[in-house]
This record gives structure tokens, sequence and C-alpha cells, in this order.
């Protein structure tokens, strides 16, 4: 088979087993960041999304993806809610092709179709394929592997830089790209001389300034709420390691074996670790282990390409692993879209070595079993009421499907069920602030302002100050119709910012 029509044929193969996203609407994040956001609705949002942060103000202007914003701005233009979903569609199957060049340039046609399929139907995709805001994770990890063909494979300072650029503006985990190509130097891909490398750091020293100048310019106006996991609210450093290196086994098992995904590893469906004899610190200690032995097995053995595929998976997983600091979340599988592009690279050089007649069997049981959970897994992100649905089937035990069906009884205007299902949510984990300024939406909706009074109170104590949850809250109330309510939050929301010094 020629190249054109295997990279046709595994592009085809990623558009039909995530087709159904095609019938899904906007839920959970793409309802604040696309569906609800003023800059997305207007054509000025093209360029001004280079100006702006990527969650709107009211949530603290966190983060900086303008050049997501601005498809997004694109995307509206041009079509509905279908159309969003096909662009992210697309561009999965543009970052099967990437892999899967990179798999053919480095252990041959053979690899280049079990890493592409592999990673055209790995179930652990769906949540950044299906939801909108996952196109975040698709377009950076599209433009790192670009830029590490570029570098390795081309030998272009400056293709490999532009492509470096466009990935940062797309999500921040696209700064693991330098460290894949000196990795691929250090294990003997390619490497250039001194002046090169030389060429290339300057490269990377160069647009590490001018990104971190442009991104502190955009986002430093804007008060900055706490992005750190829930779990992590309260806990010591210690603490978090720990956590996070317990959360490495659910790595693991979502890279390897994907058969149960989840929306949301909140707690108290994941809690914090607080001591090195906890089971699962020590299975994540086991995780972590399992992945230096299998890298140090195959680098001694001379089989690069699967070397390069393990530590790909560990570069690219570091900067969300709340190893070197704490993250927005624990464990999300939207975020091992980049590292199981490493994984796809070792499988596929691994695959390489088979006898035709033992691999075509295996390959076709594994591709047919990762299609079939990823074909079943996609209609979840059909809308906020399916995904609120997975939630409390598959994580009974997080206070997030509690909480998230409250804001849909809140929504649907039946604020006695609202409340009941914050309170429930309360029960299960009381640090999250934005369930308490929910349960005071609900009491200011039942007439209840003492009790809205003390909920709120606990929301500035968890989140000091942080009016843009009360401001959100009062627009959600004011879009149902209760402007009272709305008024009630704005008026404490002043209160707040009356308090800074």
């Amino acid at each position: 088979m020629s190249a054109k029509r295997l990279y046709l044929a595994l592009a085809a193969v990623a558009v039909v087993v995530h087709v159904g996203a095609l019938w899904n609407r906007f839920a959970m994040d793409d309802l604040y960041i696309v569906a609800y956001n003023p800059l997305v609705h207007a054509p000025s949002g093209l360029w001004q999304a280079f100006a702006h942060p990527y969650w709107p103000p009211d949530f603290g202007g966190k983060m900086y993806r303008p050049l997501v914003m601005s498809g997004f701005a694109l995307d509206r233009l041009l079509d509905g809610t279908a159309w969003f979903h096909l662009v992210n569609v697309l561009w999965h199957a543009a970052t099967v092709v990437a892999v899967a060049a990179l798999a053919r340039r480095w252990a041959g046609d053979v690899a280049a179709l079990a890493a592409g399929l592999l990673f055209a139907v790995h179930p652990v995709h769906v949540e950044a394929v299906a939801n909108v805001v996952g196109r975040a994770e698709l377009m950076a990890a599209l433009f790192t592997v670009l830029a590490v063909y570029a570098a390795v494979e081309r030998d272009s300072v400056g293709w490999s830089a532009v492509l470096l650029a466009l990935g940062l503006l797309s999500k921040e985990n696209a700064a693991v790209a330098p460290g894949l190509i000196a990795c691929t130097w250090l294990l003997g891909f390619r490497r250039p001389d001194r002046r090169r490398m030389a060429a290339y750091v300057a490269s990377w020293v160069v647009l590490a300034v001018a990104y971190t100048a442009v991104r502190w310019i955009v986002l430093h106006p804007y008060a900055r709420t706490d992005v750190q996991a829930p779990v992590f609210i309260g806990a010591s450093p210690f603490a978090v390691r720990l956590s996070a290196v317990a959360a490495l086994a659910d790595v693991v098992r979502l890279l390897v074996f994907p058969l149960a995904l989840r929306a949301d590893y909140s707690p108290n469906e994941r809690t914090l670790v607080t001591s090195v004899v906890d089971g699962r610190f020590l299975l994540g200690v086991a995780a972590l282990g399992l992945w230096v032995g299998l890298l140090v097995w195959t680098w001694r053995r001379g089989r690069r390409t699967e070397a390069l595929g393990l530590a790909w998976v560990g570069i690219a997983f570091l900067p969300v692993a709340n190893i070197l600091f704490p993250t927005g979340v624990l464990v999300a599988e939207r975020t091992l879209y980049l590292p199981s592009a490493g994984l796809a690279l070792a499988f596929g050089a691994w695959a390489g070595t088979w006898p035709q007649r033992k691999l075509v069997p295996v390959l076709a049981a594994l591709v047919t079993l990762c299609a079939v959970r990823t074909l079943t897994r996609v209609p979840v992100w059909r809308d906020d009421r399916a995904v609120t649905e997975s939630m409390l089937d598959d994580s009974p035990a997080s206070y997030r499907g509690p909480a998230r069906a409250a804001g849909m009884f809140q929504s649907a205007r039946d604020p006695a069920r609202a409340l009941d299902g914050y309170q429930k949510a309360v029960q299960i984990f009381d640090r999250d602030p934005t369930v308490f300024v929910g349960a005071a939406d609900a009491a200011f909706t039942l007439g209840r302002p003492a009790l809205a009074d003390s909920l709120l109170m606990r929301a500035n104590q968890l989140c000091f100050r942080c009016v843009g949850y009360l401001r959100f809250q009062a627009q959600a109330a004011r879009s149902r119709g209760d402007a009272a309510v709305a008024d009630s939050l704005l008026a404490r929301a002043h209160v707040w910012e009356a308090m800074v010094p």
C-alpha cells in the first residue's frame, strides 16, 4: 500500500469511529467557552481571541489559547453545532496521519499501520474528540507531532519553531515539544551537529520569552481564581504529590485497558492520598516502576522507537501530572491524548517485528474492540444532560454528579430539588465554592436569603473574593428569568469587590 493510501485509510477509520459526535451538542465546558461566550459569537472574535483569555473574564481569565478560540469564532460563522464537532473529528484524523507518518519514518509501513489504527480508535480519545473544547488537545497534539517531525525528519529549525508556536497558542502542553525532540537526539534519531542544536535551543528560548510575555500581557489584568483540582483544596504539597503518583495507576489503566471510562474523577470518587503506605500510592509507584522498567529494557536492547514511544508518554504527561505543580484536574481522559501518541508509536514499532500471520488477527481484534468501545462512548457527550447522567452512573461516589444534576433542576425552575441536590453534593465534598454559589442561587429563588448568605460566606472562605462565580451564577439566573435572584447575587458580588484593599 502506498503512503497516500495508508494515510487516507487511517484518516477514514478515525472519522468513522467518531462520526456519532456529529449528532452531539454542547456539553460541560462547551457551554461556558463556546455557547455562552460573546467572544465566539462575534466575527471580531477571529482576531480578538488573541487579546482575550481562554475562559471568560468572569471565571478569572484563566489560560491563553487564542488559536482555539479563533477557530470557534470561525466555526460559529460557518455553521451550527454539527460543524463544531466535524472540525474536531477532522483535527483528530489529521493527528492520526501525523502519528502514522512518524511511525512510518522510524519503523516502516507495518508500524505506521499499527500505530495509526491504535491512535485512531483508542477509546481514551473520545472526550477530546466528542467534546468541542477538547479541540485544544487535538490542535496542540497535531502541532507538537509536526514540530517533532520537522525537527527530526526535515531538520528545519524554522518550521519546527513555527509549529511549536502554533501548538503553544492552542494549549500550553505543546511546550513538551523541545523535550520530545531532545529525546530523539539522545536516542540517535538523526542527531544534528552542535551548531544546529544550538540553533534549535535558541529558537526555543526566543519562543519561550515571547510566549510568556504575550501571555502575561493578556492575562494579568484579570483577577485569577484558584485553578487547582478540587481534591487539592487545602492539601499540603506533599499530599498533592502522593495523590499525583497514585493517579498514575489510572493513567496506565486508561492507556492500556480503557474499558471503564468516566467523565469525572472528582472527590470522593478519587480522594486525597496522605500516606506513603496508602495502597493507592503503592499501586501508583508500581505503575511508575512498570513504565521505567519497560523504558530501560527497550533502550538497552536497542529498540529505540519503542523506547522513544515510552519516553514520549512520560514527557507528554508530565505537565498535567500534578507532580511539578498542581493543575486543574487530578485525572482527565482528554489530557492523555498527546501522551497516547507515544503509546501508539511504541506499539507500532513492536507490532512491526511480528510475523504477519500472527499480527493480522491480533491487530484486527484489538482495533475492533477499541472501535466498539469508542463508538459506544461517543454518545455520552451528546449534551449536558447525557454527561451528567453518565457521572451519576459511572462515578456514583463523586460530588459532581449531584451538583450538576442540581444545576439542571435549577435551570428547569425546580429550586427545591436543586437545593436538595447541592446539599447532597456538599455532604460528599464540602470544599468546592461553586457548589455553595449554586446552592445560594437556589436558596434565593426559594425566598431564603439568610440561608443563601450563609452559603455564600462559605464560598468566600473557600475562594476568597471570587466574584466571577457570583457574576456567572447571576447570568444564569437572569437567563432563566429570575431577575431578582440575579440582582441579589450581584449585590453580594459588589460587596466582595468592595472588600478589595
